[in-house]
């Protein structure tokens, strides 16, 4: 796509906006805040590097599809991270499970995994200038088979988990040191039964138990940040999901931790969009991973639908980018990995972009005077305004391929390092 074409178009955009009392270079400037944690799994389909053969089983996730190309090694990975990012304006860091560690060559269980795991990562991270965030890894291992980690009712594997937890945090901090930028550190479990349960309350006690435990070494937050994810249901954990949604709002309110909005986690009916500001009433900060569940949890890599934008919209409305960890979770492997990275993390930027180039005042002063009817007209006309023009002048001004032209970058990149492995 010509310079001279985008310069053109985005001018032509600008006064539109502009007419609407929108000052679209305020709103590029806007953008540099909104900042997107890469999930590092959706280069290897949630495999892990624990052993050389390492495959995902258990917990309810499943990456589907064997296209080629896979990322097999903590190099491979880096190199296709490296081009996604070469491929994303704006500013990304990077999403790790405790799975991707460097092991050596040696056999490392997760209640014994340390910094020194990660230092490759930390320090790769700071070549990229980029933070780092970290999730705990509760399945694909055996003491997970029984379906139980941290409320397990064995103590010996309850334990295990809660070692791994806290080995977890200590790297998380690591990082956030080293970096820094506060690391977020994630938790979420796959525990809970697949039929009709007795006592609820005796697992979700050992829960809140190991919480307690894991979390007991205060950490500073200008080094780690700690969330915790919750499930609506899982397979296996159908009638029942110890870490539910009541459950870890309720420990994140008491606890003043971060509560994680997975919107792939809730019932269909439910939208994401619509509980942050409520939980935001209650916890200093809320962490997103955003997905697109096609049928419920299935993870599909993002697009630009009415349920993202809803996500961006409230935080844009709000301006709650200091409030609000972006992040990503989806894993496709049934295409080019690369492109389904690429287009999924643009569908999210987009959703943003469409947010701050919203005459919020406008439509709030129609709102409180109760004009419904012009608060609807507006937003409907606002679909059809040249927001695509906008956008391909932040890639400009980020010296990425505007529109299409990426599928070309995601093609040549599968061409001559994709299809060799």
């Amino acid at each position: 796509m010509k310079i001279k074409r985008i310069e053109t178009a985005y001018e032509l955009a600008k006064e539109q906006y502009a007419e609407l009392g929108v000052d679209t270079d305020a709103v590029l400037e806007k953008m540099k805040e909104v900042v997107i944690s890469l999930h590092c799994w959706q280069t290897d389909d949630v495999g892990g590097f624990e052993t050389p053969d390492a495959s995902l089983s258990g917990g309810g996730i499943q990456a589907t599809g064997n296209y080629p190309g896979k990322a097999n090694s903590i190099e491979q990975m880096r190199q296709d991270l490296g081009k996604v990012m070469e491929l994303l304006p704006g500013k990304q860091r990077l999403n790790l499970h405790a799975t991707y560690g460097e092991f050596f060559g040696k056999k490392v269980d997760r209640d014994e995994i340390s910094v020194e795991n990660f230092q490759g990562w930390i320090d790769w991270a700071k070549e990229q200038k980029t933070g780092l965030d970290f999730n705990g890894t509760y399945f694909s291992h055996p003491k997970a088979d029984s379906g139980f980690t941290l409320s397990s009712k064995n103590e010996g594997i309850r334990q295990f988990w809660v070692e791994h937890m806290k080995r977890c945090r200590e790297i998380g901090a690591e990082m956030g040191k080293q970096l820094g930028t506060p690391c977020v550190h994630n938790t979420w479990i796959p525990d809970g039964m697949k039929d009709v349960p007795i006592d609820r309350n005796g697992y979700r006690a050992l829960l809140k138990k190991s919480l307690d435990e894991g979390y007991e070494k205060e950490v500073s937050k200008d080094y780690l940040k700690d969330a915790m994810e919750s499930k609506l249901f899982g397979i296996g954990a159908e009638s029942m999901t110890v870490g539910s949604h009541d459950f870890y709002l309720g420990y994140a309110i008491k606890n003043n931790k971060l509560i994680c909005l997975d919107n792939g986690h809730f019932h269909p009916t439910e939208q994401v969009g619509d509980k942050i500001s409520a939980c935001l009433q209650f916890v200093d900060e809320a962490l997103l991973h955003i997905t697109r569940p096609v049928r419920w949890d299935s993870d599909h890599v993002v697009t630009l639908n009415e349920e993202v934008q809803l996500i961006a919209s409230e935080i844009a409305r709000n301006n709650f980018f200091n409030r609000v960890n972006i992040g990503l979770d989806f894993f496709d492997a049934s295409i080019n990995r690369i492109g389904a990275y690429v287009t999924g993390t643009r569908a999210a930027q987009k959703a943003f972009l469409i947010a701050l180039l919203e005459p919020t005042k406008k439509l709030l002063e129609w709102e409180e005077n109760e004009h419904y009817f012009e608060r609807l007209a507006l937003l409907e006309e606002l679909k059809a305004k040249p927001f695509g023009a906008v956008w391909d002048y932040f890639c400009l001004l980020n010296d990425v391929p505007a529109g299409e032209n990426y599928i070309q970058e995601v093609q040549q990149y599968e061409k001559t390092v994709l299809s060799k492995r």
